[in-house]
């Protein structure tokens, strides 16, 4: 993780606005700290308790750097390895590279969680921390904050009372509403983005990669998965 110092200063910079304006108060110490940003929890001036997602000093420049070195390797690949080419490094880079350029904006991140929590409006079986627009920009992301056990931690789900083939089982649910009800799905669903709350529902963080499927994309992945599932390895 960079320093709180630098976290303070990047979100007063992002708004223009002093940090005692925007926050009650600012835990220093990030709780979680990836590539692109590292989050901290804070107190909003009228007393609730939010996490803050604050992007890299310089990382958009680090990443130009990194980019730029995967298209000349991605480029000498396709002219010096012609039967690598059915691989199209140039187009999976530059796929990296469109990701990349979405997650370096905050507010995207922020749009996707907003149109998560919409397609399960009044399913409390997953919950999506709300956006607080007022205090989101390209590099700051505030939600509220999430509670709950961390996916992976069995041993804590079963001393909450709570059953791991029921939390799996609805775990899955949800995955499979996102994918072939609503075309529209977490990409980056590992134990650091899921968490079970009290209740035995599956809560995210955690939106900066998503994915998006047409019908006639998932109804063909619908149709495999049924193949696999009933052994039907012709069909398949």
């Amino acid at each position: 993780p960079f320093s709180g110092s630098l976290a303070r200063t990047a979100v007063a910079d992002e708004f223009e606005t002093p940090m005692e304006t925007l926050f009650a108060d600012f835990d220093d110490q990030a709780v979680a700290a990836a590539s692109i940003a590292q989050v901290h929890f804070a107190v909003t001036t009228d007393g609730r308790d939010v996490a803050v997602k604050v992007l890299r000093p310089g990382i958009e420049a680090a990443f130009a750097r990194d980019l730029d070195l995967f298209f000349w390797v991605a480029g000498l690949i396709e002219r010096t390895r012609p039967e690598w080419r059915r691989l199209k490094p140039l187009e999976s880079v530059a796929t990296l590279a469109e990701t990349v350029k979405m997650e370096m904006d905050l507010r995207f991140e922020a749009a996707a969680a907003s149109e998560l929590a919409e397609n399960f409006a009044g399913d409390d079986t997953f919950q999506v921390p709300r956006v607080d627009w007022t205090l989101t920009g390209r590099r700051v992301l505030t939600t509220d904050r999430a509670r709950g056990i961390p996916l992976d931690d069995r041993r804590a789900i079963i001393a909450a009372g709570l059953d791991p083939l029921a939390v799996i089982e609805k775990a899955a649910g949800v995955f499979f509403k996102q994918v072939f009800r609503d075309g529209f799905f977490h990409a980056d669903l590992h134990s650091g983005n899921l968490f079970v709350g009290e209740d035995g529902n599956i809560v995210a963080v955690d939106f900066g990669i998503m994915g998006r499927l047409d019908r006639r994309a998932r109804r063909h992945i619908g149709e495999m998965l049924l193949a696999f599932l009933n052994r039907d390895y012709r069909r398949a």
